[in-house]
């Protein structure tokens, strides 16, 4: 896969790095997203080697799955057949007959999880309700376990949302722990496959807690148990906007934002576009600040580990202040987002949450902007960037206004009252004086 995987051999692109954490159907849309990179807008191929390499990768994907109709058509594909040699119908065949199976093993329990008597009887006690489906209905825990068996071809099949239908049934019975945490996790799969964000944001908090509570002996399960998800839930994290604070709460937590630093540094890009993205969405702003900070200090921490044009401009702007380097990584962000399967369509509002943030920056430590020099720091020519300027100052009530006879934005920075400069100074001294106070204590 590694030597396949490559879209238009960008430097920045990160199929390489995702693909090993996601799953091998979670893959399809990054490849078929790849295979469109290299369309041009006549509906001419650019590169038909790496066409050909994103086919070949495709083919090494499915061809251990059970999609045995789209398995042949690119095997035929690749080989320059018209019809699939006939151990592709023989296979299809043979899963066909597999699925018949499982349904004629699970269709007495299907059936009964589908009437409103036999489910209201049902209580949360896995072990009474296996007895109470035993005693009135003989069902058998083989017949549960058909259920998983049926779910996981299904699955393989791509029919994802009867198997998630399959899985929940499955989990709902089943006392297996090992076999319910991978039914979460297929559940999560499908729902992700399927665009069902609200579900797959109940699923991802239902496998945070597998990982939490199962894994916490073994650190090292749980280690790339957090690596899986934290790339699984870039898909609801850039597709549904009510996903984007929950999914920044998980990433943000201790445990996972120790994972992206130790395991998976890349996964900074994504961290950091969701949190300047989100600048203006955010319910809670000292939260979204907060964010903010953490950002700034993990991409300087992790400097030497990953770069990337996103993670180089927070670093140009908020910790060398340096608005030409900030600008100059701006443009290279925006051409790295576009090629980004995730982040293709939020290069806009980035741009300009960004262009937000430089203009802040640059705000701090001036009183008179000139409206040629802050043009070219936010990359637009004279008459867009007043207008930015102008629907800026409207739209967020700033406290500056344009002068057009000089050519300058001028802002009203109002001197801080020697009371709240006090208030600043002392904020937070009683706070540390007990910490110290504990500490010197607890070592007497």
């Amino acid at each position: 896969m590694a030597s396949t995987t490559a879209s238009g051999g960008s430097e920045y692109d990160l199929l390489n790095k995702l693909a090993p954490n996601l799953d091998r159907h979670m893959i399809f849309p990054l490849l078929e997203f790849s295979a469109s990179q290299l369309v041009d807008e006549d509906g001419q191929v650019r590169d038909e080697a790496k066409a050909r390499q994103i086919t070949q990768a495709k083919f090494a994907l499915t061809k251990r799955t059970n999609m045995t109709d789209y398995v042949a058509n690119l095997y035929c594909e690749l080989e320059g057949l018209d019809e699939a040699p006939a151990e592709y119908t023989e296979r299809k065949k043979q899963v066909f007959s597999q699925l018949e199976k499982y349904e004629q093993q699970t269709a007495k329990i299907t059936e009964l999880l589908e009437r409103d008597d036999v489910v209201n009887a049902l209580r949360s006690d896995k072990v009474a309700n296996l007895e109470f489906l035993k005693r009135e209905h003989d069902v058998t825990i083989d017949m549960v376990n058909a259920l998983f068996d049926l779910g996981n071809l299904q699955y393989s099949c791509g029919n994802y949302g009867d198997a998630t239908e399959t899985l929940y049934r499955f989990r709902v019975l089943s006392t297996d722990n090992d076999k319910v945490a991978y039914a979460t996790w297929g559940r999560l799969a499908c729902e992700i496959l399927t665009m069902s964000w609200d579900s797959a944001l109940e699923e991802v908090q239902k496998v945070r807690e597998v990982i939490d509570s199962k894994l916490s002996q073994n650190p090292l399960a749980q280690l790339q148990h957090r690596t899986s998800l934290i790339h699984w839930a870039l898909f609801p994290l850039f597709n549904y906007d009510k996903a984007r604070e929950p999914i920044l709460d998980l990433f943000f937590n201790a445990g996972y934002i120790n994972t992206i630093q130790a395991n998976c540094p890349w996964i900074l890009r994504y961290l950091a576009v969701a949190v300047i993205t989100n600048r203006t969405k955010a319910k809670n702003m000292g939260v979204q600040q907060k964010q903010m900070k953490d950002i700034v200090r993990i991409v300087k921490q992790e400097a030497y580990e990953y770069q990337d044009p996103i993670t180089r401009f927070v670093h140009a702007l908020c910790i060398d202040f340096d608005f030409e380097e900030a600008q100059q990584q701006l443009v290279l962000a925006e051409e790295v987002l576009r090629g980004d399967f995730f982040l293709l369509n939020h290069a806009d509002e980035f741009v300009d949450s960004a262009r937000h943030l430089i203009f802040e920056s640059y705000c701090k430590i001036h009183a008179r902007i000139s409206l040629t020099d802050l043009s070219a720091r936010l990359g637009l020519n004279a008459e867009a960037a007043e207008k930015w300027i102008v629907n800026l100052i409207r739209d967020t009530r700033l406290d500056a206004k344009i002068d057009y006879k000089e050519g300058t934005v001028v802002m009203n920075h109002p001197p801080t009252s020697v009371y709240q400069q006090v208030i600043e100074k002392t904020k937070g001294g009683f706070f540390r004086t007990q910490v110290l106070t504990s500490a010197v204590g607890g070592r007497s």
